[in-house]
């Protein structure tokens, strides 16, 4: 199954997805009541965060947060976090 899925091209897509949605667990309750949105683009996970405090808090764990969303996506997806 795992080989379909790379010949058709959908592994990075899945894994992209599993990270997207492994987000309000990882980064935690309080940071996923203010994010508005959320994306992929060139490795960079772009989060939108409406608090100020919460988005200079992000900053101080960005290391952690990439190290834990890439282990719920299955691998390497993301290398930074873009507060948007």
């Amino acid at each position: 199954m795992r080989v379909i899925i790379r010949q058709n091209g959908l592994e990075t897509p899945l894994m992209q997805r599993r990270l997207i949605e492994s987000w309000d667990e990882v980064a935690g309750e309080i940071i996923a009541k203010y994010t508005t949105e959320k994306y992929i683009r060139n490795q960079d996970l772009c989060v939108h965060i409406e608090n100020p405090a919460l988005r200079s808090e992000i900053s101080m764990m960005k290391t952690e947060l990439i190290r834990k969303l890439n282990n719920a996506a299955g691998g390497q997806v993301i290398r930074e976090i873009r507060l948007v």
